[in-house]
Formats: C-alpha cells, sequence, structure tokens
C-alpha cells in the first residue's frame, strides 16, 4: 500500500476565490501536478485503491479526471476511457444529461468503449454535487459495464454529492473538505 501525506495533500490544493463565478471557491489541483513526487503518490494512492475493485479499465471524466485516470491506468497496465462534454467524441457515443445548478448539461462515451459485464473503476480529481459521476455511472451502466468503485482526490463533502450516485458504487476521496 502507497503512504501518502494527506496533509501535505491537503494543503497543495490552492482555493480560487470567485471562480468561475461569484460566490464559488475552486479547488485547484494544479500544485498537486506541478510537484512530481506528490503527483507521482496521489497517482500510487489511487493506483492501491483502484486494484481493489479488480478493474479491466479505468474511466477518467472530463478533463482533469483525464489526469489522474490515464495515470493510474498506466500504472496498472489498464485500458483507460475517456467520458467527455457533448459534442467532443468523434465516434459513434451515447450520452447522460445531468444538472447543474445553472443548467443542465450531458456527458458521452464512447459505445464501444467499456463491454457488457466489464468491471471498470472511475476517477475525477473532485466530487462535488455528484451531477457529472452521476451522469458517467449512468452511461458504463448503461453499456452493460459494472463500476467496482468511484475514485476521487478531493471530495466536497457539505455538497452531498455522493446522494447522486447508485449506492452499490463504493466511493473513496483522498481528502474532503
Amino acid at each position: 500500500m502507497s503512504r501518502i501525506n494527506l496533509q501535505q495533500l491537503k494543503s497543495a490544493i490552492r482555493d480560487i476565490p470567485d471562480f468561475p463565478r461569484p460566490g464559488i471557491v475552486f479547488k485547484d489541483i494544479t500544485p498537486i501536478l506541478g510537484d512530481g513526487q506528490l503527483f507521482q503518490s496521489v497517482i500510487d494512492h489511487l493506483g492501491d485503491e483502484a486494484e481493489k475493485a479488480n478493474p479491466s479499465k479505468v474511466v477518467g471524466i472530463d478533463a482533469r479526471g483525464f489526469l489522474f485516470g490515464a495515470a493510474v491506468a498506466y500504472k496498472l497496465a489498464l485500458g483507460c476511457v475517456p467520458i467527455r462534454k457533448k459534442g467532443k467524441l468523434p465516434y459513434k457515443s451515447i450520452g447522460s444529461s445531468y444538472q447543474l445548478e445553472y443548467g443542465d448539461a450531458e456527458v458521452e462515451m464512447h459505445v464501444d468503449a467499456i463491454n457488457p459485464g466489464e468491471r471498470v473503476v472511475l476517477i475525477d480529481d473532485l466530487l462535488a454535487t455528484g451531477g457529472t459521476s452521476g451522469a458517467a455511472v449512468n452511461l458504463i451502466q448503461k453499456l452493460g459495464g459494472i463500476v467496482g468503485s468511484a475514485l476521487f482526490v478531493i471530495e466536497l463533502q457539505f455538497l452531498h454529492g455522493r446522494k447522486n450516485l447508485p449506492p452499490d458504487v463504493p466511493v473513496y476521496s483522498m481528502v474532503k473538505f
């Protein structure tokens, strides 16, 4: 099992007030990405958590989830599947809509990205309201995939995002605010 200093990780996350709009405090993970040893320890830790679910693929959510998901997939020698914002994928895709506090959004995945019965791990940088993650789980399940776990670097507990994920999907967050 990898060892990570969670206090170091938490202190590396930078708050950006009023981004992307007034009243929002954005959790900036770029200082984690910029510190090679810290980034490596985050990937090692997420990789250890991912292995527990015995997946054959890692699914990363657009866009920061790609950074963590692709690195974990590489570490575990697994396939990597992107879930993108609507209109960004070049091949036949399926979509799932979800609510934002200021409107609707949709994410998509290629129709051949996951096979029926295939176990995957979902990775993103942040669990906030759970809308995007819930839509991602919906896409995986539409294709017959099984979400072994959903892994996040950060969770904003006060937004209760876990309630938008199915109760049978184990959720793991490295740091919580």
